[in-house]
């Protein structure tokens, strides 16, 4: 897919660095802009792109688009600034650090008919789509529960938000989108095990709207990488492996003549069928969606509401894990 619709990156750290290098693949890159020139300039260099050390001069030059992949804290700043220089945005996950300052983010994107969109990369992950059209399909039969396990060790690059926020939004988001229903509650126990600042463990209930129950592990403690996913239906149960981008996917019957004396030797019939999809780039197919949106006036994949739909119900989850209690979500 070609587009030409120039796009500055604001912030080079490690997503930000690989949201540059995509752009420049798709030749959109216009700037990069980032207070730390050491990181930045060779960078820039290297793209052969300008350089700012003020994201502010990044939005005065002819880009149409930016996006934001500056420390949470920061992101209703300089989005809201991007917006109100007629600029697009892809804000890195979490939107912003409150829902006040997101919902004042969309409202405005709104109003200046300006596309902001949400990095929650996962949502653009092949075997994601997979799922998705397959339970709209009908192929796995109506869904009871989507259980998701995102663990790892602690990363170096995360100092202001926990591991809720920083991993466990990306499952929230996806099993959000798997259910299609608002989520009705939250409960969630986690705490500090190695980290005196934030929670680095948490396990999530989630109740949807539609009586559908999703479940969310996730921590920086685990000294292995574990990214999957899975779904249990009435037709099918089905784990999705983000990082393998496969899918395996099992039912099973029992024969009709069975002795109910001997269950050992119960004749189970199992079908277990595995499907490697295509590898895709996640990252390639959010920005070929924030594009895209921009050229075809459109809603992106995750939009400004979404995103902040998602914040809202990690919030909860942060609200549940110090209170001890369900959470009901406001509607």
């Amino acid at each position: 897919m070609k587009h030409n619709i120039r796009t500055g990156v604001i912030g080079v750290g490690s997503m930000g660095k690989n949201h540059a290098r995509v752009y420049s693949e798709m030749d959109v890159l216009g700037g990069i802009a980032d207070s730390m020139e050491s990181v930045a300039k060779p960078l820039a260099d290297k793209f052969g792109v300008d350089y700012f050390p003020d994201y502010l001069d990044l939005l005065k030059s002819d880009i149409e688009a930016v996006t934001v992949a500056t420390p949470t804290s920061t992101h209703f700043k300089i989005a809201m600034d991007a917006i109100k220089a007629g600029k697009h945005v892809l804000v890195e996950k979490p939107i912003c650090f409150s829902i006040g300052e997101a919902e004042e983010l969309v409202v405005t994107a709104e109003k200046e008919g300006i596309v902001l969109a949400v990095g929650q990369i996962e949502r653009h992950n092949p075997v994601v789509k997979f799922a998705k059209d397959s339970l709209t399909e009908g192929r796995f039969g109506d869904v009871v529960s989507i259980a998701a396990r995102r663990v790892s060790t602690m990363p170096g690059r995360i100092h202001d938000v926990g591991v809720l926020m920083d991993l466990g939004i990306h499952d929230i988001d996806v099993i959000r989108y798997l259910a299609g229903s608002p989520v009705r509650s939250v409960y969630a126990l986690g705490g500090k095990r190695q980290n005196d600042i934030f929670e680095d463990h948490a396990n999530v209930l989630l109740e949807f709207e539609n009586g559908i129950e999703g479940f969310v592990e996730v921590n920086w403690l685990t000294p292995m990488k574990v990214r999957r996913i899975s779904i249990t239906c009435l037709k099918s149960f089905v784990e999705l492996d983000y990082m393998k981008q496969s899918a395996d996917i099992s039912s099973s019957q029992v024969s009709e003549t069975y002795d109910s004396g001997d269950l050992y030797r119960l004749p189970i019939e199992f079908d277990i069928r595995h499907v490697s999809l295509k590898k895709q780039e996640p990252l390639r197919n959010e920005q070929e969606d924030f594009l895209d949106s921009i050229t075809n006036n459109r809603t992106p994949l995750i939009s400004g509401r979404d995103g902040t739909e998602t914040l809202k119900v990690c919030q909860a989850a942060l609200r549940s894990i110090n209170e001890g209690k369900k959470i009901v979500l406001e509607r």
